[in-house]
């Protein structure tokens, strides 16, 4: 208990703020789940007029009774329970239109054009770090302040954003699209912290969200069934077509649909009686055609990035990316860095082959710690 009540006297600084505490304006992007909650609950303990923001994002009647989502049905009555509790203001914003726009519908054509989506990082680009933080602006906030596990590290050339303390944790993955200007107003006050010392303070805080189970799927996907949301924003999506040996040609199997399929992936076949195991080494949307074949085929040498973002300089030191979420990083050259960020191409080579490397998903460049940027994957070579 006296670490928990020597963290909250020292909350104020997480909120990187100059000035007396009573004049700051703090602005809480409210999820209704522990973390944001207990960022609310910092801000509040801060001293700091705050106010919670939560976004309700899609359809909250078919998801009164999701458990581990956020931003619609229970999760925002959550949200509003908690800064009740904490006495703080509480505003939830219909973007359900602009959601399904930029994020849902988005996911959907990845799946159907063959790719592997991310709505998380679209999500964060848009309603999450766009919308919200105007809306902040117009509240006359000093900060717009998020649940989210990564530290934001204050230098002579301005802020930076760096992996969290805990990488059982880290969120930079999904946050590569942050611009210059975002990082200038927002604020992660959970960096440097562990989950369970989290829902220490969300307990002793009184707030009711403290054991709360964290976000497991895409919220707007129930039970993690993917292309079940395809099928229904496009039923034309599910065409099936031939599971296609990708050394020989030879069709050794019948699909339902490519939505079904991603890069890597080995379950699902259906395709016995081979000498070694077969992977989805490529998806060909056009013609429904799923290729298969030895996890050797998934090594790649390179990858071409498009959409590209860079957060700061780019530093003289070795860069390392990451391809997907979960995975370690891995030393990469970025060639002709010049043109990397500002939402230009660019080229990737691994120092070693990687695997499973999937159009659609994104490529995260990290200097030791330091968040330097990212861009969709777009192609990858052999």
């Amino acid at each position: 208990m006296d670490e928990l009540l020597a963290l909250a006297a020292a909350n104020a600084d997480r909120f990187q703020l100059a000035g007396p505490p009573a004049a700051r304006r703090i602005v809480v992007a409210m999820s209704g789940g522990v973390d944001s909650s207990v960022v609310a609950a910092l801000a509040a303990a801060s001293g700091a007029e705050t106010i919670g923001i939560t976004l309700q994002l899609y359809d909250h009647g078919a998801a009164v009774k999701r458990k581990g989502a956020c931003c619609a049905g229970q999760d925002i009555r959550d949200a509003r329970a908690v800064a009740d509790r904490l006495g703080i203001a509480h505003y939830v914003l219909d973007h359900e239109s602009a959601f399904r726009q930029s994020v849902v519908e988005a996911f959907a054509e990845d799946y159907c054009a063959g790719r592997t989506p991310i709505p998380c990082i679209r999500c964060n680009m848009g309603p999450k770090f766009t919308d919200l933080l105007a809306m902040a602006r117009d509240l006359g906030a000093d900060c717009l302040a998020t649940g989210h596990y990564v530290r934001r590290v204050v230098t002579a050339h301005g802020p930076q954003l760096h992996r969290a303390r805990d990488p059982a944790r880290d969120q930079s993955y999904f946050l590569y699209g942050t611009s210059d200007a975002q990082l200038e107003f927002l604020r992660f006050p959970l960096g440097d912290l562990p989950k369970a010392e989290v829902r220490q303070f969300a307990a002793a805080s009184g707030l009711g969200v403290a054991g709360k189970p964290d976000s497991q799927d895409i919220c707007f996907v129930p039970d993690g069934d993917y292309a079940a949301v395809v099928r229904a924003l496009r039923p034309e999506a599910e065409r099936a077509g031939e599971i296609v040996d990708a050394q020989t040609g030879a069709v050794l199997g019948r699909h339902a649909g490519v939505i079904h399929f991603t890069i890597g992936q080995r379950r699902g076949l259906e395709i016995g009686g081979r000498p070694e195991p077969l992977y989805v080494v490529a998806l060909d949307a056009a013609a429904a055609r799923v290729l298969v074949g030895p996890k050797r085929l998934l090594a790649v040498t390179g990858a071409s990035l498009i959409e590209t973002n860079r957060i700061g300089p780019l530093p003289a030191e070795a860069l390392t990316a990451k391809v997907r979420s979960l995975a370690r990083p891995v030393p990469v050259v970025l060639d002709a860095p010049e043109s990397f960020g500002e939402g230009r191409a660019a080229r990737l080579r691994f120092a070693t082959p990687e695997y499973g490397v999937a159009p659609g998903q994104a490529a995260v460049l990290y200097a030791g710690e330091r968040v330097v940027g990212g861009g969709w994957i777009e192609t990858t070579t052999a």
